[in-house]
């Protein structure tokens, strides 16, 4: 049986005893990137948040179905109704085909993601491939009355939403605060109330992406879709949606309102909200161009890094903060996550040496339990890597002599520890072999570092071509090219 998990509903501010709708399923829903650029330190939290969630939940037997979206279209650089389309914005600067820019950056995404450890979803659908179903739902929300159509657009009528649903039940925001506090913008005058929000907009004659529909040619609001693919693959009530901070107003504010709607019914049981990432105490982001790119941190170029960070450094140091918690960046942080993991797997190597005995005098179910106990505890990762380090301590104190362990438990201390660090926590032994992670695992990060290096190259990046291949060699990796492609060995 699988022991009592308990998850901070945002929904409800309060923690909460998971119960799902299904006994033994789990349907998850979580906003993915809008791929424009290349993912930076922020994306990784919500990546590797929700990664430990699943992998939690299936240690507990549990069959998950993880559906996480691609944002192809639809996200203006207002994160409201006006303004470019990121994407379109950076096709045209860079003279492509906008769906070239949303291939190169996804993929640029899943390398990365696989180099941090963190596994695929289920189910990774994309904007613009589910416009259909965005406008069923917008037809739906318009029959029933809470959404109107204005010089080809269509909006969502907060304002009668409010009058029969709390508008702002995620956020805490109440409607009043929002009118009184917004003021006329350009391109509003279409609206009833500026606080309503666009289901469909007419593009205008220079917007790249566009559809056709009995509106306007046009494109679906950001906030539609994860309606519309969260009903698609999980049905019209699920059991968690996940996603940042950031995220909750008005984003998923709005996907409250409209799937409300849409459905009769609220989407989603429970809501989880990664916090953010800071840098110099401001949120990490793309828009305030205050960010560190994964590419960066891993070959240690940016200004404000002391040095190259590996995956599991950049991994361990977002596992070491409780994801409802800011984690702000800086050299020491990430010196101090590098130390603590290599003691950690150092001492899963040690357990190799370890000589049981006939008797035991350690007690390796209490440190079990408390570790499961702190994971099933909204996640707390810090407090179970605190107990793994108690483990440490135990293991090099049997080294050491002072301590005895019995085959049986020498055994179980294995298993516990394996299985807590690899499979649940996602880390990999960057520092040498062990019964999880061997030479393997260090060629495909290496391979996947090859990958980038000649994408630099063929974009004519000599720049950070080069700074790879020097990054590398200053820790004892050489590149060597040839015809047949660039090959890796240690010196």
């Amino acid at each position: 049986m699988p022991i009592p998990l308990f998850i901070y509903n945002t929904l409800s501010r309060s923690k909460e005893e998971f119960k799902p709708l299904i006994d033994n399923h789990v349907g998850l829903y979580v906003c993915g990137p809008t791929v424009y650029g290349d993912p930076h330190l922020g994306h990784s939290r919500p990546a590797i948040t929700f990664d430990l969630l699943t992998r939690f939940l299936k240690h507990q037997d549990y069959k998950v179905r993880y559906v996480r979206n691609i944002t192809d279209v639809g996200h203006l650089e207002s994160d409201g109704d006006e303004g470019e389309d990121k994407i379109a914005k950076k096709a045209q600067l860079e003279q492509l085909e906008p769906m070239e820019v949303v291939h190169y950056y996804t993929e640029r995404y899943h390398d990365y993601m696989q180099m941090l450890n963190v596994n695929s979803p289920s189910i990774e659908p994309r904007a613009s491939g589910h416009i259909i179903e965005q406008q069923e739902v917008i037809n739906s929300i318009i029959e029933k009355g809470y959404a109107y159509e204005s010089q080809g657009s269509v909006y969502f009528d907060v304002e009668k939403y409010n009058n029969d649903h709390p508008y702002g039940i995620l956020s805490g925001r109440k409607l009043e605060d929002l009118l009184s506090n917004t003021r006329d913008l350009d391109g509003q005058s279409e609206k009833r109330c500026p606080a309503d929000f666009a289901l469909w907009k007419k593009a205008a004659p220079e917007h790249i992406m566009r559809w056709p529909s009995k509106w306007s040619d046009g494109f679906p609001g950001w906030h539609l879709e994860c309606s519309a693919m969260s009903k698609k693959y999980l049905g019209e009530q699920f059991d968690i949606h996940g996603g940042g901070m950031d995220l909750l107003f008005p984003h998923h504010e709005c996907e409250i309102a409209q799937s409300t709607i849409d459905n009769g019914k609220a989407p989603a049981n429970y809501w989880m909200h990664n916090n953010m990432i800071t840098i110099d105490g401001q949120k990490m982001g793309k828009s305030l161009g205050n960010f560190i790119t994964l590419e960066e941190l891993f070959a240690g170029s940016h200004p404000k890094l002391e040095q190259a960070y590996s995956p599991m450094t950049i991994r361990f140091f977002i596992l070491q903060a409780h994801y409802r918690s800011t984690l702000d960046f800086s050299n020491s942080a990430l010196q101090a996550s590098e130390k603590g993991l290599k003691r950690l797997m150092e001492a899963i190597q040690n357990m190799g040496n370890i000589e049981a005995s006939e008797t035991s005098n350690v007690n390796i179910d209490e440190l079990k339990q408390k570790c499961f106990t702190a994971l099933a505890d909204d996640l707390n990762s810090p407090i179970a890597i605190s107990y793994l380090f108690d483990t440490v301590k135990v293991i090099n104190n049997i080294l050491a002599g002072n301590n005895t362990i019995s085959n049986d438990d020498l055994s179980e201390l294995k298993l516990f520890m394996n299985t807590v660090c690899f499979d649940i926590l996602g880390l990999e032994n960057e520092f040498g072999g062990s019964e999880n992670s061997g030479d393997s695992k260090i060629d495909d990060v290496m391979q996947l570092i090859i990958k980038l290096r000649a994408d630099a190259k063929s974009n004519k990046d000599w720049g950070t071509a080069d700074k790879i291949r020097d990054e590398l060699a200053n820790i004892g990796i050489s590149i060597k090219d040839g015809k047949d492609g660039a090959v890796w060995e240690n010196n």
